[in-house]
């Protein structure tokens, strides 16, 4: 009999689940997202609150990986406990909340991402759950367009001029133009170059090196340098920084 060449070497451990905590007043909602990212091998909900008070205290007994934090809630709401909630782990929104001013307050306080409920499904939620963990910023249409509808405010408000509308739903494909469109303005600023202008836009988007090397047909070690060098023109040092930077709530 043939001997096995893999048998002098130990089967590989899969990964930890995510330990999440998840904060939601609606007590069906809570439900929803616990047996959604329960019943998985790559995420497990630790602990619910009905409330920020509850999500922090939860927070500070479990020390999950990602908060799951909703606005609207009792007692204490969503962006009133982010700034305690995010020194113990990355936030990410999840909520049917989408007006402009309240996407720009949640990440100016440090919420990692930005999900509008209807805009995603199971494994979407998840690849955002592993996004902030990871540092990289994840926005759903409805709050990417609200952050730039509110960046193109602020930018009409200096600037004394008129500027064409943008919409807070649109396509991806869409977002992304815009996005463009709103870095080239911000290229003098900052002081990027147009590809690192073009690859900020990509990393405010949600994208990952990967994707990013994909998208401009180049390396991703030339992507990593590209970012180390925008990181030090933004004075950032993570993506979700230099993204709400970039869109002009930081």
């Amino acid at each position: 009999m043939p001997r096995n060449p893999f048998e002098n070497f130990p089967p590989t451990t899969p990964p930890a689940p995510l330990r999440l905590v998840v904060a939601d007043d609606n007590p069906v909602v809570r439900a929803g997202l616990t047996a959604l990212l329960s019943g998985r091998a790559d995420t497990t909900v630790v602990a619910e609150a009905a409330d920020g008070r509850a999500a922090c205290e939860a927070a500070h007994r479990h020390r999950p990986d990602v908060i799951l934090l909703d606005v609207r809630m009792p007692d204490v709401d969503g962006i009133s406990a982010l700034p305690y909630l995010v020194p113990l782990a990355p936030v990410l929104m999840l909520t049917y909340s989408h007006e402009p001013e309240i996407v720009q307050e949640a990440v100016r306080l440090g919420a990692g991402g930005y999900l509008v409920h209807g805009e995603f499904d199971v494994e979407q939620l998840v690849r955002a759950v592993r996004d902030i963990k990871e540092g990289r910023p994840h926005f759903t249409t409805t709050a990417a367009g609200a952050l730039l509808s509110q960046l193109q405010l602020h930018a009409t408000a200096h600037s004394g001029g008129e500027l064409p509308a943008i919409p807070t739903q649109t396509s991806p494909q869409k977002l992304s133009l815009m996005q463009c469109n709103v870095g080239q303005s911000l290229r003098s600023r900052f002081r990027l170059s147009t590809r690192e202008a073009e690859i900020m836009d990509l990393i405010a988007s949600g994208m990952n090196n990967q994707q990013i090397a994909a998208t401009c047909f180049i390396s991703e070690k030339t992507v990593k340098n590209h970012i180390n060098r925008i990181f030090a023109k933004l004075h950032s040092t993570s993506r979700s920084q230099a993204a709400a930077k970039w869109l002009g709530v930081a």
